[in-house]
């Protein structure tokens, strides 16, 4: 009996070597605290429906991997037309793939910044699920930020990111503004320009004895 290929595993081969020593430092950063939370908000925001994965790394890989929980996030984050219109389970690699990358055009729309984004082999091959952990955090913080009620959870389980303060004046006020500024420079009413020489001029001097 002969084993089923995959094409996806063709040209991977073994981790050995330096790329070994790196993967091992990437699976470091994955956090197993950040992946109970971030499943638990994942569930509170689109429903019991995209059901729970196995516990463990592999187990929330094969979770997410298909693109279809990720769509769905997005999709509850938006109270208008949803950024993505058909998500389908589908066992094909590429259809997967796609799926992915719909969400992270999606995130980025949303607002989520690049340097947050994970790439799509990150989350399909596994390379560095700690990007997949960061890019979820981030957009959680951005949808408890916004507030604008599409957001289901505890909003204690993300930071609140900074918004830039902003002071709007009325037009009343920087005239009023422009008033205080003008005394503080003082006035050239009255001013001339009698007895100033221009610029490359020598100075005349008078001589008034006889």
């Amino acid at each position: 009996m002969t084993a089923d290929f995959n094409p996806a595993m063709a040209n991977k081969g073994p981790s050995y070597g330096l790329s070994r020593e790196v993967q091992s430092k990437i699976d470091k950063k994955y956090d197993q605290d950040l992946e109970e939370r971030l499943t638990e908000w994942i569930i509170a925001q689109c429903g019991a429906g995209v059901g729970q994965p196995e516990a463990g790394k592999t187990g929330w890989q094969n979770w997410l991997k298909d693109g279809c929980v990720l769509c769905e996030l997005i999709n509850s984050l938006s109270s208008g037309n949803k950024p993505i219109r058909k998500i389908q389970s589908s066992g094909m690699a590429f259809k997967q793939m796609e799926q992915i990358s719909q969400f992270l055009n999606a995130a980025e729309k949303y607002g989520i910044t690049k340097t947050d984004m994970f790439q799509t082999v990150d989350l399909w091959e596994g390379k560095d699920l700690a990007a997949v952990q960061r890019t979820l955090m981030a957009l959680g913080s951005l949808a408890v930020t916004r507030d604008d009620g599409t957001y289901r959870g505890d909003p204690n389980w993300f930071h609140k990111k900074s918004v830039e303060n902003r002071r709007e004046f009325s037009e009343d006020q920087l005239n009023e503004g422009k008033c205080v500024i003008g005394l503080q420079m003082g006035t050239n009413k009255g001013a001339s320009q009698a007895g100033m020489t221009g610029y490359g001029r020598p100075r005349q001097i008078l001589n008034n004895n006889p």
